[in-house]
């Protein structure tokens, strides 16, 4: 399993609408990301608009293609793309991070633990 981080960004004037849309997400959305193999997922927004998502997944590619397939997923990014002011699905544009630096990761490397 992998933590997958990513970026996109949404127009800092409808963060209040993200917010609000993102605190009652459907259930058949939550279950679809469920069943797609989306765990421990987090989002989380500047007051500039910057979106930042973590998850941890299998395979990033083959969850996002799961997701894609959803008839669920479309109507959701088509009701998002107003808020990202994009021209395709919002899910489209996501631009993942490396990873730097694990500190668990480093500790374990060098024995140390507790």
């Amino acid at each position: 399993m992998a933590r997958v981080c990513f970026i996109s960004r949404i127009r800092p004037d409808q963060a209040e609408t993200y917010r609000r849309r993102h605190a009652e997400v459907w259930p058949e959305m939550l279950q679809a990301l469920h069943e797609t193999g989306w765990r421990d997922y987090t989002l989380h927004l500047a007051p500039d608009g910057l979106l930042v998502g973590v998850v941890d997944v299998d395979d990033f590619d083959a969850a996002r293609e799961a997701m894609a397939a959803r008839e669920v997923n479309a109507r959701w990014q088509a009701e998002m793309a107003v808020l990202f002011g994009s021209d395709g699905p919002p899910d489209e544009g996501f631009v993942t991070l490396e990873c730097v630096f694990d500190l668990d990761a480093q500790r374990a490397a060098v024995g140390l633990t507790g």
